[in-house]
Formats: structure tokens, sequence, C-alpha cells
């Protein structure tokens, strides 16, 4: 299919330095997690920090990326993709120097907030320029490469940042950011002279954006410090805050999130799926680096040497399907994939202290072959559903989802660690409780993610929406 219009007329040099950028950009952030929650046991040791407060160190990070991602998805596509993007790779920077020089916990969290911010700024607009400057029938490709780089941070960081923990220091994981982003600004600088603006000129929704942001806030911080009545007081809040942001959302001539593209099905479902799976999955490397780590004496490297296998998998699988949604109905691809990530997660129900290390390896890999198998397709599916002007604000809903579903699923840990263990330092006498934590954790992903197996598959047939766009 021939693009309809002139905009995907773009210089391959301009494609390649975009794909590069956001690419490049989209490995540090989930390396920079992946690593940290790595190190999590050595920060606690360091400043210590108890089982809660070192969930947060990640939760912090998670819930203002989510907090975030919708207003600047907005103002990317008012004031520009470049700008916001650029702006972002300086926060994240410079937030990475706070972070290696933090002395307390509470100044670390907060440092990690600030990280978050420039994080949602990065992945509403790299998927968006990259939606952008690549016609249709070759988007699935080069969002299979962009969500290659994810994993592939995913895949280093456990290593790299296990043997930078245990030679180097924690601080060093933050530190090693600087130079890239760095890098990162001068390459958009030197490449990047256009600008993706499609809704200039209209005004930002100021008011809904505080409402949305406060809504999120109470929803996220109140489910995770259940089960005190505090935490069910903030949802309360939280829900009565949702309606309320749909309701001026309805109103207003230019809202933040144009509630009306839930009524496309394919955009519905789909950022249900990835909700679901997120949710279900993003907890995994934390809960497993504990269980490497505390129960069976793993140093941190050999441990990250072992939780490899997973982004390994999703590194290979991501960008064969990606370019296979271009051709075939995503659904089947992506349902297919929540059915493997179930199948794995409940393999991993089963974990004990006497486990063969070879279960967990095989439980990584089935994991990994499924979550590839799903993120691409089902990415490609929610950017190409919408028309060109709504990307910012559908790739900020990708990054939402994500990072909303990342959140639960550290919220989910956080409240059975909570439940299980309380507020205490890990030693071995909580170890006991700590698998016991575990394997309830799995239990509930495992239901999650069966769950989005049919969500995945309801979207309908998902072959063709760009033309059904006119893209």
């Amino acid at each position: 299919m021939k693009p309809t219009d002139n905009s995907f007329k773009v210089n391959n040099d301009v494609k390649i330095a975009a794909l590069l950028v956001a690419s490049i950009a989209s490995f540090f952030t989930p390396f920079m997690g992946t690593s940290v929650n790595i190190a999590l046991p050595t920060i606690g040791l360091d400043l210590g920090a108890d089982a809660i407060v070192l969930n947060w160190i990640t939760n912090g990070f998670l819930l203002a990326a989510a907090i975030f991602a919708v207003p600047f998805g907005r103002l990317s596509d008012i004031h520009g993709m470049k700008k916001i993007f650029t702006y972002g790779i300086i926060i994240f920077t410079v937030a990475s120097l706070f972070c290696a020089l933090s002395p307390s916990s509470l100044i670390l969290i907060a440092s990690r907030i600030m990280q978050g911010i420039g994080s949602a700024m990065i992945f509403v607009t790299g998927l968006a320029i990259i939606t952008s400057v690549y016609p249709p029938q070759h988007r699935g490709k080069a969002i299979g490469i962009n969500v290659a780089a994810v994993y592939v941070g995913l895949s280093l960081g456990p290593v790299i940042g296990g043997l930078m923990t245990q030679y180097l220091g924690w601080r060093s994981l933050f530190l090693l950011m600087i130079p890239f982003g760095v890098l990162m600004v001068g390459v958009v600088f030197w490449k990047l002279h256009d600008e993706w603006a499609a809704s200039r000129g209209e005004k930002f929704d100021f008011i809904g954006s505080v409402i949305y942001s406060i809504m999120l806030l109470l929803v996220m911080y109140g489910f995770s410090s259940l089960p005190k009545i505090d935490g069910w007081i903030m949802l309360i809040m939280g829900g009565i805050g949702f309606l309320a942001f749909i309701k001026w959302e309805l109103r207003t001539k230019n809202p933040v999130f144009n509630i009306r593209l839930f009524k496309n099905t394919a955009f519905t479902f789909s950022s249900m799926a990835a909700l679901i799976n997120y949710s279900a999955t993003f907890a995994v490397s934390l809960l497993l680096s504990y269980y490497l780590q505390y129960i069976k004496g793993f140093e941190p490297h050999a441990a990250g040497l072992i939780l490899v296998f997973q982004p390994i998998l999703m590194a290979i699988t991501a960008p064969i399907a990606g370019r296979m949604s271009d051709r075939f109905d995503a659904r089947i691809i992506a349902t297919a994939g929540m059915a493997t990530v179930t199948i794995a997660l409940f393999t991993l129900t089963f974990l004990n202290v006497n486990t063969p290390i070879t279960d967990i390896i095989i439980g990584l890999v089935v994991l990994g072959l499924g979550f590839g198998l799903f993120s691409s397709p089902n990415t490609n599916v929610i950017m190409g559903s919408v028309e060109r002007k709504f990307y910012g604000v559908a790739s900020a809903t990708v990054s939402t989802m994500r990072l909303i579903g990342q959140t639960m699923s550290i919220g989910i840990a956080t409240l059975v660690f909570a439940l299980f263990i309380g507020r205490v330092q890990l030693t071995p006498s909580q170890y006991p409780a700590l698998l016991e934590s575990i394997q309830l954790c799995f239990v509930i992903f495992t239901i999650l993610c069966f769950v989005g197996i049919f969500v995945s598959w309801y979207r309908g047939n998902s072959k063709g929406y760009q033309e059904k766009n006119g893209q």
C-alpha cells in the first residue's frame, strides 16, 4: 500500500536518526530499571532501607512516569515531539546525576521521581516520532526494532547492573547514563531538524491535565497503600476523580486525552491487553531478583546472568513479531504471545527453596518468547488505529498503559509483602515469608494474564487498520 499523503516522504537519514535516538532512549530507561532492581538489596544495606521503601525506589519512578505521560503526549502534539523528547533526555540525565549523589533513600526516591518525569517525555515522543516518519507498510518493523531496544536494555540491565553493583557500587549505574544522555541530545540537534506537531496552535487542556494527574496519583498511591484505610480512601477519591476527568474531557474543545478514541474497539482492547500484560509481568524480575539473592544466595552478577534469559528472547522475538504484524492479523500473534506468557507465569508459581535453576531459566525463556510475540503487534495495532493528529496521545496511551501496569505490578508485590512480611529489613528469619509472598504474586499474575488472553482476542481482526484510517 502506498502512503496517501506526503507526510511519510522523509529523508532516509532522518528516519535512521529518529529510530536511532528513540531506540537508544528506549534502551536506557528499561536498562536503568532492571539494573536498579538488581541493585536494590545492595542499596537497602547501604542506605538502611526496608523492603517497602526499596519497592518505592522503583514505584516512585513508575508513578511519576505514568502521571506525566498523557499531559506530555498532548504537549508534544501541540508544541512538537522533538522539543519534548529533547527536554526529556536532559531531565532524565540530570536526574541520573542526582540519583548517583543521593545520601539517603528519600532523596534517591525523589531523584527517581524526577527520572520518571523525564522518562515520560521520552517514551511518549519516541514512539510517536517513529510512527510519524515511517509509512504504515514499514512501521511494524521500525516499532519492532524500537521494542527490541527496550528488551536489549532489559537484557543487559541485570548483567551489567549486577557486575557494576558488585565491583563499582550501585551509584555507578546512574553515572553511566550521563555521557549517553549528552550523546543523544547531540544527535537530535545534528540530524533531526524537522519538528512534528500535528495539533500546533491548539490550546493545552491544563485543567484536564491536573484532574488526570491527581486522579492517577490517588489511584496508584492508594493501591500501593492497601490494606490500610488510607489506601481505600484514596482509591475511592481516585474513582471520583476518574469520573470527573471523563466528564471534563467530553466537554472541553481540546482535551488532553480524547476519550472518544475508546470508541475504537482495536484501540480500547489493545490498550487493555497492554495494561494487563504489564501488570502481570513487570514485577517478575524484581521477585526473582529477591528469590535468587535472598533464598538461593546468589551474588548480584550471578542473579543478573540468570535473569537475562527473558529479555534476550524478547529482543529476538519482538522485531520478528513486529514485521509479521505488518503482513498478518496482529490479534492472532499478540494473543498467542499472551497465552505463552500465562503458561510461563504458571510454571513460576511452583518456586520453592529446592527449585533447580534450569527450571527457572526455562520459565524465563518461555516468558520472554511470549512477551516478544505480544508487545510489537499490540503496539502496532494501537498506533495504526488512530489518525495522525492523535499519534502523541496514542503513544502516551501505550506508555501510560505500560507504566500503570508496571506500577500495579510493583503495587501488587508491595501489598503482598506488606501483608506477609511487614516494614522490616529482610533477614534470614523473614525468608520463608518472602518465599510465600513471591509464590502468591505469581499466582495473581497468572490469573491476570489468563484474563488478558480473552481481552487480546476480543479486539477483532487487527489486519488493515492503517488502510481503514487512510494512513
